[in-house]
This record gives C-alpha cells, structure tokens and sequence, in this order.
C-alpha cells in the first residue's frame, strides 16, 4: 500500500488495488469528474465491450472513503501492445492534493512489470507530463480527437500507428447492442 504525500496527516491518502466491490463507487468518481458526455469521447469507445487490465487499476482512499481511482485498458497501437489510461478521476473535494499524480505513478510503475511497450491517453499535457507523459506524433486513434492531446509514456518501445482495441471481453456495448469489430 502505497501513502500519497500531502502537507498534513489529514490529507493522506492510501493507494490500493481496485476490488469488485468498489464499482460503484468508481462509477460515481466517473460521474463527478465527466459526466455522461464522457461515453461519447473516442477513448470511452476504445474501451467500450474491454475488460479494464484490474491488475493496474488503482483506488485511493482516505478514512475509508474512495477518493480516487485510475483504470488501464489494453489497446493496440501499430503492431505494439500499449495500454490506454484513463479515466483517472479524482472527487471534486479532494483535487489539488496529489491523488491523481501519485494514482497514475503507481499504476505506470506496476504497468512497467506487464509485456506493454507503452501507456497512451486523451488529456492536458501540462498535467499529464507531471507524470512523464509527452505529446504523440505518430500516434492517431479513430474517430473525433485532438491531436494536441495524445500522449503517451515509453516503457519500453515508442508506440507509433492506428489506435485500435486489442481484444473484445463483451459482445454487448452498454445499451445493449451487438458491438461491431
């Protein structure tokens, strides 16, 4: 377990694995930071009918209370294996304190033990570099993106091609219709 560095105790946090029985609450985290434009957004696409790689998906806790979580899921970019974050979701109350960072360190440090050559996301670089994060240039990912805003982190081989889903785990999309390959 993993403690986040804050200015006082009172603002520590614990870092664990996710468990099953923290969905909803996930869920809410989701709901707070995105709303439900998010199942719009290509990355939200991507991950549409894919299991989560639970290995590295992460929660931060403080007094007990889900404060924080970050979830990866597999995706293929060119002919290399890579991992797509996101989301990382931090409560509104609880932002500015370091979850978010120290969520995505962890789980970047645990996805470096895995076969993934590399960990790409949608998202603000100057918040994103703060955990090694760089903007993409040969990366492009299906449908409506800016370009500005993928990035991604070597582990061990610089990701370059077409953004894809690497598996499919359910065949039923999240209103209930078949999802195509």
């Amino acid at each position: 377990m993993s403690m986040g560095n804050a200015n006082t105790m009172a603002e520590s946090f614990a870092i664990r694995p996710e468990r099953p029985d923290d969905a909803s609450a996930v869920a809410a985290l989701d709901d707070d930071g995105f709303g439900p434009g998010r199942f719009a957004k290509t990355a939200y696409r991507l991950r549409e009918g894919v299991a989560p790689e639970m290995a590295l998906c992460l929660v931060a806790e403080r007094e007990g209370k889900l404060v924080g979580s970050v979830r990866f899921w597999p995706i293929r970019v060119g002919d290399g294996q890579a991992l797509l974050l996101g989301p990382l979701a931090v409560l509104a109350a609880e932002r500015n304190h370091g979850i978010g960072v120290a969520l995505m360190r962890e789980g970047i440090a645990r996805a470096s033990a895995t076969e993934y050559a590399a960990v790409v996301l949608v998202g603000d670089e100057s918040y994103y570099a703060r955990a090694g994060f760089k903007r993409l240039r040969g990366v492009s990912f299906p449908g409506p993106v800016d370009r500005a805003r993928i990035l991604g982190l070597t582990l061990t081989a610089e990701p370059a091609g077409d953004v894809r889903r690497a598996r499919i785990d359910h065949a039923v999309c999240a209103d209930g219709a078949p999802l195509g390959r």
